[in-house]
């Protein structure tokens, strides 16, 4: 078992080493479309606002809003309506923690530290969870919501 977690760390390094890392880096969210296949509906609204973030030393963080979502009329994050709380969450994802790459610099997997969505904390990914694909400056993040829903985000390169 140590072998095989050290084989991990080596290949992750290996990857890094040599620049093969293809996530890593800083990508703006372009378009977020819920069920691609069905509905093709904006998921953060038809202008979204986001960034996914992959560091060399493996760690990522991601925030996607609507900027759509209203301000709350109290002007205090703790004093909105129970509408404008439903609003913001609704409209908005935040998370982050530690992902790998392969041998090839693909991505491979990750783990959740911490997000705005609770049930999110603790939950390791792997490729048949989520997917991300890079094409040049671009790139697609595609998974499916546990009931059933297809998401598929892309991003672009920030130079």
């Amino acid at each position: 078992m140590l072998a095989s977690g050290m084989a991990a760390v080596t290949i992750a390094d290996a990857a890094l080493a040599d620049g093969a890392n293809q996530v890593v880096g800083t990508w703006r969210m372009v378009t977020a479309q819920i069920d691609p296949e069905g509905a093709n509906r904006p998921a953060y609204g038809p202008e979204p606002h986001g960034w996914l973030v992959f560091t060399e030393e493996l760690t990522f963080v991601e925030v996607m809003t609507d900027p759509r979502v209203p301000r709350f009329a109290s002007d205090a994050r703790g004093g909105g309506t129970d509408a404008e709380h439903r609003a913001a969450m609704a409209g908005s994802i935040g998370l982050f923690g530690r992902y790998t790459v392969d041998e090839n610099g693909e991505f491979s997997g990750n783990r959740v530290e911490g997000s705005t969505f609770p049930n999110w904390v603790g939950a390791v990914r792997t490729r048949d969870d989520i997917q991300f694909t890079v094409d040049g400056d671009r790139m697609t993040e595609t998974f499916t919501r546990p009931e059933g829903v297809d998401v598929r985000i892309v991003w672009e390169r920030v130079s």
